[in-house]
């Protein structure tokens, strides 16, 4: 902590609004109010890197339509009121549990949103409170997002949050399809300064090509871009496999099985064939495969806009594929795993896919969740089972969801329905009780989730910056939310948060042999004494037998909570380290499986669709640099400029169709609006539209006055991605008329 001048204070916190983790030092006046945000130039990791949304982190902290006390819906009139804390409670413990108790726990579901990931709360107590709804009906922004990747990856190495990343800083060439990070900062790979970390690459004589129907910021980056129809990225993957095995040029070395029937699989996939598919040239195709064999490393990455498309788990197979195939998988450069300090879920069984199925569909359950593609399936279809109930934590699926249109409408006939969430928006109005997490700068913060995806093993913990007064923490409000929802209120004089803690921190240590040292663990509350505990037992823990060396952690023994304290900074636990798949394969074959059974019948389907007609027009999503999905649009600071909801669209689009300002796009789900930016930078035949946007039952004043149109009014629930559920967001076949 840095004192400055009239009261203020510097101090210092990880950014929890996207996925690169980036150092921030926040000046407070003495009445503790964001007054600066800038980043931390001694942060090991992101070295003071800083995008636009971090900058406004103040803004959003203390936004004036942000919530600050609970909510509570009157549906005779549609009218709210604010309620205390134990009011809210005791109404969802009287009407939640009455619900399940008339209609059975089927009829209960949870969905949960992408800020989850972000937060301490969301990694500990979120479990507490699916263990309390006790029903199958879960879903979540993954199937809005990356399950392909996921589900490829437990396939492949049976855990799949065993995923691969490249080795930005090591590699010498870099295949990237559907990403860029030059505006999403990353995704599935967590990596503060990514256009520094590019930039990097091609200073070192290192090469970028970006594949993209966009000519995005990344691919103006770029060595090459290369322009592909939307939803093919498979097809050019497999060219790329099939000229790799055609020209001997397959040198795997991490104990596989599977590859004869790669071989098999890619056989009908020739760059001569799929080049009509993908629009790319067949021998650009070839040329790519025989660039990644000869390059001294490299790593193919696919992100969000491979993984929302018809193919998408087939397509991220395939990366791995490609990266096992040039003997870059597991190594120094190539696709690697990052090492976490923090314990997590430790599997003991292969990773399962399709347990079970959802009513209404019949769609597989991955990772335990449903397809949020379905939600409105299993709220409208009567029946036993039909959901009634509903919890929504920090999501937006009226915008962020496909058909979201129907899945607003659908909301409106839940009997109860509870949302914990800073806004009153297009999701959260149709709730009867709204509960609002403190301010940002109020809760502690750690890395579980996104620190597994890291290209560099690094640590970093910050307590909170702000006294939380009144308000109860976030994960108090989990916790209380899951007693409430069982119809059960905390004992008295017995902090609930305290209670939950207790039974984890006691299981897990009985589990490791190591009970008779829960006095040691460290913390001001049972939050920071949970996650003293998940550090020791981590892999550089104190308690670990077998700790992996790092100088920062040496003179305290081993990793702790204390280590995290004393670097407030964060501590650097040095590059991805090579070899790791046998520690971290959970097959049962204990190998990497190239081909699992699961994606090779999908390879079937991607055959048949070979030669479809290309549809005339194809629909697009966008990410922007100061927008993350739907909830940052409230900040004046960050609307404007080329924050904007507009279609882009190819200037001989334009004239071929006739159009002028504004078009009304149509697909098999609906129609919008909306004014058009007509660009070059986009490939003829598709048209761009970025999602988030449509705020037109919102409170949000400034989201409001800039609405603009929800892309998800035009996607289509009926479609997803066969093995994984995943959302279908991009190559969304539409029609462009005159406004």
């Amino acid at each position: 902590m840095t004192d400055v001048t009239d009261g203020r204070r510097t101090l210092l916190r990880t950014c929890p609004l996207c996925e690169a983790v980036c150092g921030l030092e926040i000046t407070l006046d003495r009445d503790d109010h964001v007054v600066g945000v800038r980043g931390d130039r001694q942060d090991p990791f992101s070295h003071g890197f800083l995008c636009p949304k971090g900058a406004s982190l103040g803004h959003l902290d203390e936004d004036p339509d942000r919530l600050t006390a609970p909510m509570i819906r009157n549906r005779a009139d549609d009218t709210w009121r604010t309620a205390s804390w134990q009011a809210a409670f005791d109404l969802i413990a009287e009407r939640f549990p009455a619900v399940a108790a008339e209609h059975g726990r089927g009829a209960t579901a949870l969905y949960l949103g992408n800020p989850n990931a972000h937060t301490v709360a969301g990694a500990l107590y979120l479990p507490v409170l699916i263990r309390a709804l006790s029903t199958r009906n879960l879903y979540s922004a993954s199937t809005a997002d990356q399950m392909p990747k996921q589900v490829a990856s437990g396939l492949m190495f049976g855990d799949p949050l065993t995923v691969a990343v490249p080795d930005l800083d090591r590699t010498d060439y870099l295949l990237m399809l559907g990403a860029n990070p030059l505006e999403s900062n990353g995704s599935l790979c967590t990596a503060p300064d990514y256009p520094g970390r590019l930039k990097a690459l091609r200073k070192r004589g290192g090469r970028l090509v970006v594949v993209d129907p966009r000519r995005t910021r990344t691919a103006k980056a770029a060595d090459e871009h290369l322009f592909i129809r939307p939803g093919s990225d498979a097809y050019l993957l497999f060219g790329i496999v099939h000229t790799l095995f055609a020209e001997n040029l397959a040198d795997v070395r991490v104990a596989a099985d599977g590859l004869d029937e790669v071989r098999a699989a890619a056989a009908d996939f020739s760059p001569e064939v799929v080049a009509g598919r993908t629009g790319v040239p067949a021998e650009t195709i070839a040329r790519l495969a025989r660039e990644l064999a000869a390059a001294p490393t490299a790593a193919v990455y696919a992100r969000i806009g491979t993984c929302t498309a018809e193919f998408g788990t087939v397509t991220q197979w395939l990366v791995d594929v490609i990266n096992a195939l040039t003997g870059n998988l597991d190594s120094v450069g190539g696709a690697m795993f990052a090492t976490p300090a923090a314990l997590g879920i430790v599997r003991s069984r292969p990773f399962r896919l399709g347990r079970w199925t959802s009513r209404v569909r019949e769609l597989p359950e991955a990772m335990g969740e449903f397809p949020i593609a379905t939600l409105a399936d299993e709220i409208t279809t009567p029946g036993e089972g039909q959901v009634r109930a509903l919890i929504t934590v920090a999501g937006n699926p009226v915008l962020s969801a496909p058909s979201g249109t129907r899945l607003g409408a659908a909301l409106a006939e839940l009997d109860f329905m509870v949302s914990v969430d800073r806004y009153l928006n297009e999701t959260t109005r149709h709730a009867d009780v709204i509960l609002p997490p403190p301010r940002t700068v109020q809760s502690p913060h750690y890395d579980f989730a996104l620190l597994q995806f890291a290209v560099h093993n690094y640590a970093r913990y910050s307590r909170p910056l702000v006294p939380l007064g009144d308000h109860p923490a976030e994960a108090e409000i989990l916790a209380r939310l899951a007693l409430a929802a069982s119809g059960q209120q905390p004992e008295p004089g017995r902090d609930p948060l305290a209670a939950v803690d207790e039974l984890v921190i006691a299981g897990t240590l009985h589990k490791a042999g190591l009970l008779e040292r829960r006095p040691e663990l460290q913390g001001e509350n049972s939050i920071e004494q949970r996650i003293d505990m998940m550090l020791r037992l981590g892999p550089y823990g104190q308690w670990n037998p077998q700790p992996l060396p790092n100088a920062a952690t040496e003179p305290h023994g081993g990793m702790n909570l204390q280590v995290l304290l004393d670097n407030p900074h964060g501590v650097d636990l040095g590059a991805l380290v090579p070899g790791r798949l046998p520690d971290v394969l959970r097959t049962a074959s204990q190998r990497v499986e190239l081909a699992p059974p699961e994606l090779l019948a999908d390879v079937a389907r991607l055959r048949a669709r070979l030669t479809d007609a290309a549809p005339e027009l194809l629909l697009i999503g966008r990410r922007q640099l100061r927008s993350n999905n739907s909830w940052m649009h409230n900040i004046s600071t960050l609307v404007g400029g080329s924050n904007t909801c507009t279609l882009h669209i190819h200037p001989d689009d334009v004239a071929r169709l006739g159009l002028s300002d504004l078009a009304v796009v149509k697909s098999a789900a609906g129609a919008v609006t909306v004014p058009l930016e007509p660009t070059e930078e986009i490939m003829p035949g598709v048209v761009s539209l970025p999602h988030g946007w449509g705020h037109t039952d919102s409170t949000q004043t400034v989201a409001r006055a800039h609405a603009g149109v929800n892309a998800n009014a035009l996607t289509d629930d009926s479609l997803v991605d066969a093995p994984s559920g995943n959302a279908v967001f991009n190559g969304v076949p539409v029609t462009l008329a005159p406004a």
